[in-house]
């Protein structure tokens, strides 16, 4: 019987938790259509340092968009057009989208909290 995707990934991932090895990475792209891509890494190869220059790149370009919508937004500053606003607001969303994903990704990759049960 052929083994479906999900029973590799599902493979891989018993091995890696008998072995000690973190789970996929996810990356901070996704394929054409829209579905996430994973990486099996140690963190210290090629593509997992390409990934974490991304994400870097991905939260400075929010940050300096987020002051940049501050500057626009403040009381006082010069009235925007319609499709100014309607272009920060694509902008924001995806920088939104691209904080998220960074997140999700560092927070998979956090070793699991050590229940107080077992320290005490």
């Amino acid at each position: 019987m052929p083994r479906t995707d999900a029973d590799r990934l599902r493979r891989r991932e018993l091995h890696e938790a008998a072995s000690g090895m973190a789970g996929p990475r996810l990356l901070p792209w996704t394929t054409e259509d829209g579905r996430p891509c994973y990486l099996s890494t140690d963190g210290k190869g090629y593509i997992s340092t390409l990934a974490d220059g991304i994400e870097t790149v991905q939260l400075g370009m929010g940050q300096e968009l987020l002051e940049y919508a501050r500057g626009i937004l403040t009381p006082g500053a010069k009235a925007q057009s319609a499709i100014e606003y309607r272009w920060l607001a694509c902008r924001l969303t995806e920088a939104l989208a691209d904080a998220l994903r960074v997140a999700d990704s560092r927070g998979q990759r956090l070793p699991a909290p050590e229940r107080e049960a077992e320290e005490g």
